[in-house]
């Protein structure tokens, strides 16, 4: 059964599975500050399999664009889970590469502009908000991610608040220099997904990855919608990672 969680989020999970993973939690509360300076590795002890899931199907994507030029944008951040990774796959696979620009792009306040129409009745505005002036713990907590890769001293990141529909028209006139190599939606809903897509296209080049978090997706069909109104889902080949149920992917150009 598809339900939601305390945090409003999506979830499968069973209360079996909820107690097997407060027992981690807890686990690795206890634990952390007995680690020592490797407590970051020996962590690992607690992650889950959905987790390392979610770590294999960004450095798989990731690793497409090596060789495609460009920044990589991220509309839909919320805690910047997401964000963290790109970071440091940059650092792993294209170290010197100081001109793959990462940008990530939310309201930090929640959804907006929700329409039961388009977007169903599972969210309403405000769902997937974060607490007050969490972008600047994240802009510390990516800053530092940065520092542990090479060229530190250039900043190759992004953290941008606000309505999309407003800010990235704004960053479209700002970089008219930008390719992009990889869009990321995870904004959700349709209106917000639909005006960017159509706006991002033109920004892509051959092997440009389109990435979608919710596709195919019952809960969230305004991400569906919006890529038939502006692509066509027959139109671009959709590839699925088999660990990552609502998500999907296009190389643009193929």
């Amino acid at each position: 059964m598809i339900k939601k969680n305390e945090q409003k989020e999506l979830t499968a999970r069973t209360d079996f599975e909820n107690s097997n993973i407060d027992e981690l939690k807890s686990f690795l509360y206890k634990n952390i500050n007995q680690w020592g300076p490797s407590w970051g590795v020996h962590s690992l002890v607690t992650i889950q399999r959905q987790t390392m899931s979610r770590i294999l199907y960004y450095e798989k994507l990731y690793k497409k664009i090596i060789g495609v030029p460009g920044s990589i944008l991220e509309f839909g951040v919320q805690w910047g889970a997401t964000l963290s990774q790109l970071i440091s796959l940059r650092g792993m696979y294209e170290p010197y590469n100081y001109r793959r620009h990462i940008y990530g792009f939310d309201t930090f306040d929640g959804l907006l502009n929700v329409s039961e129409e388009f977007d169903g009745e599972f969210v309403k505005n405000r769902d997937y908000s974060t607490f007050t002036g969490y972008e600047e713990e994240l802009e510390k907590i990516l800053t530092i991610h940065e520092k542990n890769n090479p060229i530190s001293h250039i900043k190759k990141f992004s953290l941008i608040k606000g309505d999309i529909l407003e800010t990235f028209p704004i960053w479209l006139e700002e970089n008219p220099h930008s390719i992009v190599s990889m869009a990321i939606f995870d904004l959700d809903i349709y209106e917000p997904t639909k005006k960017t897509l159509e706006l991002v296209l033109p920004k892509l080049t051959k092997g440009s990855l389109i990435v979608f978090d919710e596709v195919n997706c019952k809960e969230f069909p305004g991400e569906t919608r919006a890529l038939n109104d502006i692509i066509g889902s027959s139109k671009i080949k959709l590839n699925h990672f088999p660990h990552q149920p609502s998500s999907a992917w296009a190389v643009w150009g193929d």
